[in-house]
């Protein structure tokens, strides 16, 4: 079982999962709107092997959620620290969805901090048009992933949804655990999201500011497609199989969220080429 630990920083604090059985540094980064408890199945089944820490990036689950500075180098810091906090100089990377984006940009900035990266059905890997703007107040209300930031006006309302939406696909243990971590019962009475509008609105800004693939990276990276993930065609693959020099493509069974509705799978794709890797 990983121990709940956290970070003190001079503007934030970190709250981060530790599995301190093995020795090999492993970082594992969530998406959007989720929380270090994604990767509970794949921290267990890598545990002996490695060092596994999997923070809540800040805005997210019980770390600190300031009203601003969502940007992609204030969470490349956050890492940083954390990392150094641990006497890593240097880590493997696993990245989901818009951290994918955020590990693909540390990779460039600073290529000595990562040993390799698994990225897990990446989104935003570009810089997005300005005029897409007008569009964020729709995907607030249509994307899975922010349909269970609520309100609502009950802790059950919150759970009669949890289950339509394709991160909890299954309904499955697993699952169950992760919502309950990423929910709150919030001043007003209402529930919702841990995940506050202040990181929704600053991390959708960010992403359509700064292009994520803009110089050849020679990281060892795994691209893990998931079968119903949001990658399917190859112009979206394009960039990736433009800048990343040391790539390699992996189907695997699952949507968007193959961790949390596939994991058995998807933990031995991670492990063979973490092992390849090492």
């Amino acid at each position: 079982m990983p121990v709940r630990e956290t970070l003190f920083l001079p503007q934030i604090q970190l709250s981060y999962l530790e599995w301190n059985q093995g020795q090999a540094p492993l970082l594992l980064l969530h998406g959007l709107a989720d929380n270090a408890l994604v990767w509970s199945s794949l921290g267990d089944f890598l545990a002996s092997d490695y060092h596994i820490i999997a923070p809540d990036l800040r805005g997210h689950g019980d770390s600190s959620k300031p009203e601003q500075d969502y940007s992609f180098q204030s969470a490349i810091a956050d890492l940083e620290a954390l990392m150094d906090a641990k006497g890593w100089s240097s880590a493997h990377v696993v990245a989901h969805s818009w951290s994918g984006k955020l590990a693909a940009i540390w990779a460039r900035q600073n290529p000595a901090r990562l040993r390799s990266m698994v990225l897990v059905d990446p989104i935003f890997i570009w810089k997005m048009p300005s005029f897409l703007t007008i569009t964020f107040p729709f995907l607030y209300r249509v994307l899975p992933f922010l349909k269970a930031m609520g309100p609502f006006d009950s802790y059950e309302q919150a759970l009669t949804l949890a289950p339509q939406l394709k991160q909890y696909q299954g309904w499955s243990p697993l699952q169950q655990k992760v919502f309950q971590a990423g929910i709150e019962q919030k001043p007003d009475g209402r529930w919702g999201s841990k995940f506050t509008i202040a990181a929704r609105d600053g991390i959708f800004a960010e992403v359509m500011q700064v292009a994520g693939l803009t110089i050849p990276i020679a990281i060892p990276t795994l691209f893990v497609q998931p079968e119903t993930g949001v990658n399917r065609f190859d112009w979206q693959l394009q960039p990736y199989k433009t800048y990343l020099k040391n790539l390699q493509i992996c189907q695997v069974p699952g949507n968007h969220w193959p961790f949390l509705t596939e994991p058995e799978a998807f933990n031995q794709t991670v492990a063979d080429f973490l092992k390849q890797s090492a």
